[in-house]
């Protein structure tokens, strides 16, 4: 079969319409890491009819035990759909052995270094073939971490992203037990025994992870742990990220608490940056959760057209936001 692309092998597997979107299916392999297994599926979104052009494009990242239906459901509901109707040209992208991405042979070993060194280039280089243009980027949970992680260590720059949007995503949460040698070398060796974390078993999302994230994870949170890989610190690089920057937290997300949120934000101090808390205090009809701050109805009326409002304007409506990431809540 004919590549859909000059730059690697690239499949178009589905290309149908649903409803007034169109939706095309790519699979990806780019042959670029130690791991040649590796194919990546991504979701294109547009309107049924585009005759004036596809419009800017925006990459959604999704977070841990999820896939591309987190932004985009079978009825055409979701924040994916939202900017597709609203003009922009959409991708969803799928991580290594998530939804349409099959599992790689390496799949256990799979982790965030792998995916910012490897898969965020080739999925932006891709988009760039397709579209004439440099994307918005947007990562949910672990999906921004893993965007952090790609502009701190430079794998994504000013010619690979036009702006990048952090929805619930933080990494300086501090589990203690996780400080004491002993504790982290047992978690460690507990989480060898297994290939993968079962995100249904777990009553955390429809899929999978492999167990090399989470051994990357305890790296990052033992005593003396860096936000980094072998090779480039992400946390110092962070510093020196210039893109526009918006960071949205929910003062019900437990998972991801606001103030490590507005931490990650922080570091980013040579950026344009905005910090968004989706709470009743700040004129929001709840206090969001960290799945809620992106599906819900909730969301659908009051944090969707602010996303939508956000990346034409690379600022949010007078009001809402607080100007750079120094402010306090």
């Amino acid at each position: 079969m004919q590549s859909s692309s000059e730059l690697f092998p690239v499949s178009l597997i589905s290309a149908e319409l649903r409803g007034d979107l169109s939706e095309d299916i790519y699979l990806l392999k780019p042959n670029n890491s130690p791991d040649p297994s590796v194919e990546l599926a991504l979701t294109r979104l547009g309107p049924a009819r585009h005759e004036g052009g596809r419009g800017v494009p925006v990459v959604l990242l999704h977070g841990s035990f999820s896939n591309r239906r987190f932004w985009y459901s079978p009825k055409g509901i979701g924040l994916g759909a939202h900017l597709a109707r609203a003009g922009f040209d959409v991708w969803i992208a799928e991580m290594r052995g998530h939804g349409l991405s099959p599992r790689n042979e390496c799949y256990r070993s799979n982790s965030v270094a792998q995916y910012v060194r490897y898969d965020l280039p080739a999925i932006a280089d891709f988009i760039f073939e397709q579209s004439g243009q440099v994307p918005h980027w947007i990562g949910h949970s672990l999906g921004g971490v893993i965007l952090a992680a790609a502009l701190g260590g430079g794998y994504l720059d000013e010619t690979r992203a036009r702006s990048a949007a952090l929805f619930g995503s933080q990494i300086s949460r501090i589990y203690w037990p996780l400080k004491i040698p002993p504790v982290e070398w047992g978690s460690r060796l507990l989480l060898r025994a297994f290939p993968y974390l079962s995100g249904r078993r777990l009553k955390r999302g429809p899929e999978d992870e492999p167990v090399g994230l989470a051994l990357e994870t305890l790296r990052w949170l033992r005593l003396f742990g860096r936000f980094a890989d072998d090779e480039r610190d992400w946390w110092a690089g962070l510093a020196e990220v210039r893109l526009p920057l918006l960071a949205v937290s929910a003062a019900g997300d437990h998972q991801d608490p606001a103030w490590a949120c507005r931490k990650l934000l922080e570091q980013c101090s040579a950026a344009d940056s905005e910090f968004l808390l989706l709470a009743k205090m700040a004129g929001f009809s709840s206090d969001f959760g960290h799945i809620e701050m992106l599906v819900s109805k909730e969301a659908q009326r009051e944090v969707w057209p602010l996303a939508e409002y956000w990346l034409q304007h690379l600022r949010l409506p007078d009001g809402f936001a607080e100007r750079g990431a120094s402010q306090d809540a």
